[in-house]
């Protein structure tokens, strides 16, 4: 039987920031090794909690590596010499990033909109819902299991359940990083090297495994329209590296 839905409103509130100042929204068009994006982010994140820089959301790709979260299980990494692997302090376990899946860093003062992390939260998985929904697939959440999912009905076969889109993000002094990846287009054979976030009895999907022929510029486009409903306005950026 399918878990019970809890998907959010369709009319989500709006998680903005008290003084409805745009947040920066910057682009890489180049991969990013990972470390030197999570310097970055890292220091972005603490210039915005000392007030010497404006919150930024930071969209890029990564070359094919695993990262670990904090709950990261060692047997979870199932071939450990396939790609390069990242401990990261987000919340989670092990996930897969690579070239055609969207990462987007959010990084966002949370003292200026909401300090509620569940909220915050759900506001993410109400974004990445939002821009699924300009492809008309219907992305869900599910109690148990973070990201976002989206059922696949074949005939003769029991409904199974993918996942799409991981979550995973860290709060310090209120200021959030890490955040969300998109698969919008990645060889999800990569996915194979790892158990994604400890889920075992689920798969993952993407929109062009899903027929859709979805180009990262389009998911930018539906990401951008969705998150000035979910958290407000944004201004262009320039990418912190």
């Amino acid at each position: 039987m399918l878990d019970r839905t809890l998907n959010p409103p369709a009319t989500a509130p709006l998680f903005a920031r008290d003084d409805r100042a745009p947040a920066g929204w910057a682009v890489s068009r180049d991969p990013v090794a990972y470390p030197e994006a999570v310097a970055a982010m890292e220091a972005r994140a603490a210039d915005i909690a000392e007030g010497r820089a404006g919150e930024l959301v930071w969209l890029l790709e990564h070359p094919p590596l695993y990262t670990a979260g904090v709950s990261a299980k060692a047997g979870d990494l199932l071939q450990p010499d396939r790609f390069p692997v990242f401990q990261s302090g987000r919340g989670g376990q092990f996930t897969y990033h690579g070239p055609g899946q969207r990462v987007a860093y959010v990084m966002l003062d949370l003292t200026r909109r909401r300090r509620d992390v569940r909220a915050f939260v759900a506001a993410l998985e109400a974004w990445t819902i939002g821009a699924l929904a300009r492809f008309n697939v219907r992305g869900e959440v599910r109690e148990g299991r973070v990201g976002v999912w989206v059922e696949r009905k074949v005939p003769g076969l029991p409904t199974r359940e993918d996942k799409i889109a991981a979550i995973g993000v860290k709060l310090r002094r209120w200021v959030s990083f890490h955040g969300v990846s998109l698969n919008v287009e990645p060889d999800l054979t990569h996915f194979g090297g790892i158990v994604p976030c400890g889920v075992t009895q689920h798969g993952v999907t993407s929109l062009v495994d899903l027929g859709l022929p979805v180009t990262l510029d389009e998911a930018d486009a539906a990401l951008l329209a969705s998150f000035r409903e979910v958290f407000g306005e944004v201004a262009e950026a320039p990418p912190p590296l």
